[in-house]
């Protein structure tokens, strides 16, 4: 018998359990591209992107291949309503993706389904799947809403088998990201109110460190930038950036 005190937070400590109902509440409107998680919509071809790059160099693949992760078992921490996850089925994986906000796992689980795809969403944190091993494992714009990030790291790298990639996007804590997504785009209703606390985002030397210190030797650092045509891949890391790492 379950007690009925045990509470989610207690169970999964890696969630803040503020950071799960805001996204809870934006859940229903996840999947509309011109909703509230627009600027996701606009940000995921240029995640994608790199992503396939990242696997594509990892393994040497052919990048002309429509299934690169067929027979692989991947991981998306912090899925969301399932953006990623989506599109890493699509990719040939095995897909396992967990998200803390029990909303957003029904409409990820709802949309897979109608679209025909098997994918094992799972509500809860990266405690969710301690003991398991993947080939992939990406978290996106995820490390900076948890309540222990060095932790955090940690559990993912634990969950990246031999031989596997780690795969993780983030801002950075710079007065480029202050202004651009905290005091502007929250500001102006681009991103929904509460979404970002700055002192929360990590810099690449931060999150690289932790990723270290937790086994993995980081391969690869790319910046994500903003201009008037949108998100693009780039040098600079001042907004955001993506970190790609395997074990050393």
């Amino acid at each position: 018998m379950t007690d009925a005190s045990v509470t989610t937070e207690t169970i999964h400590a890696s969630i803040v359990a503020e950071e799960a109902a805001h996204f809870g509440r934006l859940a229903q409107d996840w999947w509309d591209p011109k909703g509230s998680s627009a600027m996701l919509h606009r940000l995921n071809p240029v995640r994608l992107r790199y992503l396939r790059g990242a696997i594509d160099r990892h393994w040497d693949l052919d990048d002309r291949s429509f299934t690169p992760l067929a027979g692989r078992r991947a991981l998306d921490m912090g899925c969301g309503a399932g953006l990623l996850a989506e599109p890493l089925a699509r990719l040939g994986a095995e897909v396992i993706a967990v998200d803390a906000a029990p909303e957003s796992v029904a409409v990820a689980r709802d949309h897979a389904v109608a679209g025909g795809l098997a994918i094992d969403y799972r509500t809860g944190g990266v405690e969710a799947v301690v003991g398991e091993a993947f080939d992939l494992v990406t978290s996106m714009e995820v490390v900076e809403h948890v309540a222990d990030p060095r932790a955090f790291v940690t559990a993912l790298a634990a969950a990246v088998a031999p031989g596997g990639v780690l795969v993780m996007s983030t801002p950075n804590r710079t007065w480029l990201s202050r202004i651009a997504l905290v005091e502007g785009a929250e500001r102006t209703g681009r991103i929904p109110r509460g979404t970002h606390d700055w002192h929360r985002f990590l810099t690449p030397d931060e999150l690289g460190g932790m990723v270290r210190d937790a086994g993995l030797e980081v391969t690869d650092v790319t910046g994500l930038t903003l201009g008037t045509a949108g998100f693009a891949l780039g040098a600079s890391t001042a907004l955001d950036y993506f970190l790609t790492a395997r074990r050393a």
